[in-house]
């Protein structure tokens, strides 16, 4: 893992296609930007955990009935003030 200290307005980058930049700092609480092609996908960990449980157990359930209707998961990319 790689510990970086960034200031307000400062940007970390991922090789030549993202960019996360420190939006704001306060007490306890850190807001950033990233700016990443829209063929990746960036969720939050929690989400993606959600994701990925939900993904799971639709496979179980899909495996016990392959004839089931499974509802589709949607993840919306919010867009930039700039797009």
């Amino acid at each position: 893992m790689l510990i970086l200290s960034r200031k307000t307005d400062e940007l970390i980058r991922i090789n030549s296609n993202i960019v996360v930049k420190i939006i704001a700092i306060s007490d306890s609480q850190v807001k950033i930007g990233i700016d990443a092609p829209s063929d990746i996908v960036v969720l939050r960990g929690e989400i993606y955990e959600k994701v990925k449980s939900n993904t799971i157990e639709a496979a179980k359930q899909g495996a016990q009935n392959p004839n089931i209707k499974l509802p589709k998961l949607a993840v919306n990319k919010l867009k930039t003030p700039n797009e």
